[in-house]
């Protein structure tokens, strides 16, 4: 029974945890079992090969650690680098300020290169600083791809193109939680070293496996790095994925269920297409946004998101109240503003298991409490300037053809 149960279902427009499909609901309700019988790791290694296709990746290891997005966060960091080794990292909004914070207290030596909340990664600083950097004392750059706290989507291709130009070696490590499976991702392509998500973003599961990626250039760092680790020690992986059994402790099953199925999902609906799909919703909610007569905190298109959209309220106006109203009275969960930009944006997430007419009842949701916090929005305006567009854009469902 809900704690606070609302007639209908819950709205669910975070930019994570994301709305869980009915399939991997029924792949997941299932007893118990021993994950030392030959089927579960029969199912891992195809779940572990699977992985590999939706970081577009055909060289790097997959470990799928039961935690959050924060621990892989550890895990990436301590397999690869050594305490008091010099890493760039960019400052953009909360989450990358909190993988910073994760960063200093692992004690290595962190440049960090701030921007405005609302702007990507300065990387003509980082061009600056690698250029600079002939004895390579610079071993890591760690960069957000989607600060879901701003909705800003940086640039990977321009930072690998950086690091080529000079020659550097430094590894280059992700935090591709609200991006991959969503927005375009090419681990290989870009040269990316170390790769992380979390399984509520667009995987579209309940939260609790940690996805890191690691390139064979991440894997032969990770034989000298002398952070330590123990329950994130890819290591202790590695020796079990020669024993062909896969897991050095007891795994989260019924996640292994809803991952299979999940991507089992993905693949039906083809990469591409969910890139195209979420591209619809997010340039959707900009037009809603916009209709409206209010800012995107994204302060330039090139850094615009496609899983999540911070609108920026007048200064009249707490979007804290926006989000406490959206819950009590239409059962609609927004995102709040945080730390820099609280009371400041509201978060409309469009990522996962979502469709158009879904966002369009969220953004009717959205007007009606514009309304009831007194700013002047016309009715049906966003929602109009939405289903214009996408009216003209959504494609035939290709299993009904």
């Amino acid at each position: 029974m809900d704690y606070f149960n609302a007639p209908g279902k819950n709205h669910l427009f975070v930019p994570g945890p994301v709305n869980i499909p009915d399939q991997v609901i029924r792949a997941m309700a299932r007893n118990n079992e021993d994950y030392r019988s030959p089927a579960i790791p029969a199912m891992t290694k195809t779940l572990l090969e699977d992985v590999k296709k939706i970081f577009k990746t055909t060289t790097g290891t997959p470990f799928l650690i039961p935690t959050t997005g924060t621990g892989a966060w550890e895990s990436g960091l301590t397999n690869t680098l050594s305490p008091g080794d010099r890493i760039v990292s960019f400052l953009i909004g909360q989450f990358s300020l909190l993988w910073i914070d994760q960063q200093q207290r692992l004690k290595f030596n962190v440049d960090v290169v701030e921007s405005e909340w609302g702007e990507g990664a300065k990387l003509d600083v980082l061009e600056s600083k690698i250029a600079s950097d002939s004895a390579h004392t610079i071993k890591a750059i760690c960069i957000v791809h989607n600060e879901t706290a701003t909705g800003v989507t940086n640039n990977l291709a321009k930072v690998r193109q950086i690091l080529d130009s000079y020659r550097h070696p430094a590894l280059f490590i992700v935090d591709g939680v609200s991006s991959i499976c969503a927005l375009d991702f090419r681990m290989d392509e870009w040269g990316v070293d170390v790769a992380i998500t979390g399984s509520q973003k667009a995987l579209s599961l309940p939260t609790g496996i940690g996805f890191v990626v690691a390139s064979p250039k991440a894997i032969e760092a990770s034989k000298t790095a002398k952070s330590l680790r123990v329950f994130f020690d890819w290591k202790d992986y590695l020796k079990f994925y020669q024993l062909g059994t896969y897991w050095p402790y007891t795994p989260s099953i019924h996640l292994l269920y809803g991952l299979r199925a999940a991507l089992d999902l993905v693949f039906e609906e083809g990469l591409e297409n969910i890139f195209a799909r979420h591209n619809r919703l997010g340039t959707a909610t900009r037009l809603a946004v916009e209709a409206w007569g209010l800012k995107n905190c994204t302060q330039k298109e090139e850094w615009y998101s496609d899983t999540v959209t911070a609108v920026v309220v007048p200064s009249y106006i707490d979007s804290t109240e926006i989000v406490r109203r959206a819950w009590k009275r239409y059962n609609l969960s927004l995102g709040l503003g945080l730390n820099k930009v609280a009371g400041k944006v509201f978060r409309i997430g469009h990522l996962g298991n979502l469709n158009e007419l879904q966002l369009l009842g969220c953004l009717a949701g959205v007007e009606m409490i514009l309304k009831d916090v007194g700013y002047p929005v016309k009715l049906g305006s966003g929602v109009a300037a939405a289903s214009a567009y996408l009216q003209n854009n959504i494609p035939m469902i290709p299993s009904r053809i």
